[in-house]
């Protein structure tokens, strides 16, 4: 499923570029995707649209707050993990709607392990999803080459 997010990124600059999902699904499988992984990336990313389209609350946190996980987080976002997010946090690169939709994506991915590689995948989709500009330094972290490698052995 990860390859597949990362073959959307890489075959289209915007997310509205993107075509419906019965002729993506056609388009990928033509790419040679397996079917099962299709239909999980599928459901994956309109659960992205609809959380990213739904009414969020207001969440200004003052500058010096800090996010406190709930046990359910902790338990499927490693330190390693928690971690990478409050770096893109104190580098602008998230603000707290944007953190609590990638928080919210990689729970939903309950039958993957979410490992720093995995969430990388994760923040690179959301942001394509809200088609944010990405600085190219974060741009290269998120799609460091180790990471296809360790994606491709789990």
């Amino acid at each position: 499923m990860f390859d597949i997010l990362v073959y959307l990124f890489e075959s289209y600059v915007h997310a509205g570029a993107c075509p419906a999902a019965e002729q993506l699904a056609r388009k990928l499988s033509a790419a040679g995707f397996e079917d099962d992984e299709i239909s999980e990336a599928l459901e994956w990313l309109s659960g992205l649209r609809e959380m990213a389209h739904a009414a969020w609350p207001e969440i200004s946190p003052r500058s010096d707050s800090v996010r406190i996980y709930a046990d359910v987080e902790m338990a499927r976002l490693n330190a390693e993990c928690r971690g990478f997010i409050a770096f893109l946090e104190n580098a602008g690169v998230l603000d707290a709607t944007t953190r609590e939709l990638i928080i919210e994506r990689a729970l939903a991915l309950e039958r993957f392990n979410v490992n720093l590689h995995r969430l990388k995948v994760i923040v690179l989709m959301v942001l394509w999803q809200q088609e944010q500009p990405l600085d190219s330094l974060i741009l290269d972290e998120l799609l460091n080459g180790e990471d296809e490698d360790v994606l491709a052995l789990q």
